[in-house]
């Protein structure tokens, strides 16, 4: 027997959003590195993220209803079909990723009933004997060390020489879409709208970050393309429908700063190596899913009424948080993380963090230090 053939066949699960899957990148990379094959099992929201991801062999849809902002209802013959193709492929080990609000317990349960050898989960619930590695996260963590420190202790190790950061397979050369002089990137979308700005403030931001010389792309998926094109009007390119994820990962790369709200595609510019202004509401805590491995600046109220609520739209006239980030914050932001326009190549190249001075301090009782710049 090979030494390849005697590595196990592993799973992970991780059945949420497109960010959430991205966030998850380093985890499977770890599970890959002494895996045989790796197969990632996602929601459809997190798939095209999922077919972005190294070390990923097999991409599993299954629309759980336990997890989403609209749940699909339960169905006997989807669960009967998700249990049959996990047990068609006789997996040795599985580890369940999920935020820290969620329970592991539901997959776990399916995924024991399709005969996987070893299950390992965050769970804060008593499992029985659903899990054989109930892992117990370390406080105010961030969900990519989060999943990083499951991996690990379930005995997976990044292989050497990988940092850990978010990262993607290569993103296309996307400058026959976006042109070749520099830009700044503004996605004013996000599935949560209680997360990004409104749409007059930031077509005001894409207004005042042109008068202020920049280039500006505006970005946005197929439905959002009545919002960037509010948002772009006269000030920017509107690239609203015009790219898929993996064009988008292209788009990303090739910018010299992001503005956005917590959303996916912050998470997609931060695996590019692309600095982000990240808009953020503290409806969740910024701890845990701010921008991870690339320098940015938190903009925003994070002592507001909302914190903590994981409200879906604000509960608050005005959306102050966010809303009443002024331009001058805006540009400043800007204007420290964009850099000279030239620089571009070298922050493509992943070797470490990318400010060490401004590296986040490693916390007592961390077992990792956070890679991130807030500058």
């Amino acid at each position: 027997m090979s030494a390849a053939t005697a590595l196990p066949r592993s799973l992970v699960v991780r059945l949420d959003s497109a960010g959430d899957v991205l966030l998850a990148g380093p985890a499977v990379r770890a599970v890959a590195a002494g895996s045989a094959r790796t197969t990632l099992l996602c929601g459809p929201q997190g798939v095209a993220a999922a077919r972005l991801l190294p070390g990923v062999d097999e991409v599993l849809v299954h629309d759980a209803p336990w997890v989403g902002l609209e749940p699909a209802p339960v169905s006997r013959a989807a669960t009967d079909r998700l249990v049959e193709e996990v047990a068609a492929r006789r997996f040795d080990r599985a580890l369940v990723l999920v935020s820290y609000h969620q329970s592991p317990l539901p997959a776990a349960l399916l995924l024991k009933l399709a005969g996987v050898g070893r299950i390992a989960a965050d769970s804060e619930d008593y499992p029985g004997a659903l899990l054989d590695l109930r892992h117990r996260r370390l406080p105010h963590r961030h969900e990519a060390l989060a999943a990083l420190d499951l991996a690990r202790d379930a005995g997976c190790a990044l292989p050497p020489g990988d940092d850990g950061a978010l990262r993607v397979l290569p993103p296309p050369d996307m400058t026959s879409l976006t042109g070749d002089a520099p830009y700044v990137v503004l996605h004013p979308g996000a599935a949560v709208p209680a997360r990004t700005w409104s749409p007059d403030r930031a077509a005001r931001a894409a207004a005042a970050l042109s008068a202020a010389g920049h280039r500006v792309v505006v970005t946005g998926g197929p439905d959002e393309r009545d919002l960037t094109s509010y948002v772009a009007g006269g000030h920017a390119l509107d690239l609203g429908g015009a790219t898929d994820l993996r064009q988008l990962a292209g788009v990303l790369a090739g910018a010299r700063v992001m503005v956005a709200g917590n959303t996916g595609p912050t998470h997609l510019a931060a695996a590019v190596g692309t600095p982000v202004v990240c808009l953020f509401a503290p409806v969740v805590p910024a701890e845990r899913w701010r921008p991870y491995g690339v320098p940015h600046v938190l903009l925003g109220d994070q002592g507001a009424a909302c914190a903590g609520s994981r409200a879906r739209r604000c509960p608050l006239s005005g959306h102050p948080c966010l809303d009443g980030v002024g331009d001058r914050q805006v540009l400043a932001a800007v204007a420290a993380l964009g850099g000279p326009s030239d620089d571009r190549t070298e922050r493509s190249v992943r070797t470490g963090p990318w400010n060490r001075d401004a590296a986040w301090p490693e916390r007592a009782g961390d077992r990792a230090t956070e890679r991130g710049a807030t500058v």
